[in-house]
């Protein structure tokens, strides 16, 4: 659990400017904030031990790897006592790459990638339908992305 920390403003630029561009080095962006890269390494490995910042991520064009389908999946469960196991459950398999516990129409909504719609069917058909405490799903096949975006650091 993360730690509770009070973020000044070189926190929350260093922050912005990682989500903007993680590849950018200390010194970089040492130099764009006019401090040392010894402090952005400081700064970043505090956010880190806080549980702020989760490590970086690659961003990559799934498209070109040849992952076409994209499909948002409404979860009905059986009873909403049965989240963690069924979460647990979900997380083994890899095409769902992002879960959230909802309010709503649905216990649960997850974001799923595939490479063709006969890869969806498999694991909607064969993985899905085989989690106990699943009562019934709700397909959405995304047409287009037209943005994603992280939400920007502001001061409060």
């Amino acid at each position: 659990m993360a730690t509770k920390l009070n973020l000044d403003k070189l926190d929350l630029q260093i922050i912005q400017q990682m989500t903007e561009n993680a590849g950018i080095s200390y010194a970089d962006l040492g130099k764009q904030l006019f401090v040392s890269g010894g402090t952005i390494h400081v700064r970043i490995k505090k956010l880190e031990e806080a549980g702020i910042v989760k490590g970086t991520k690659l961003n990559v064009d799934l498209k070109h790897l040849g992952y076409d389908v994209i499909a948002f999946l409404g979860i009905y469960l059986e009873k909403s006592s049965l989240y963690d196991s069924v979460a647990k459950e979900l997380e083994n398999i890899p095409e769902i790459v992002r879960l959230n516990y909802t309010t709503g129409n649905y216990s649960m909504f997850a974001e799923i990638v595939c490479k063709d719609i006969t890869q969806l069917r498999t694991v909607l058909h064969d993985q899905l339908q085989k989690i106990k405490g699943i009562e019934r799903t709700e397909t959405f096949i995304s047409l287009e992305e037209s943005f994603s975006r992280n939400v920007k650091v502001i001061q409060s």
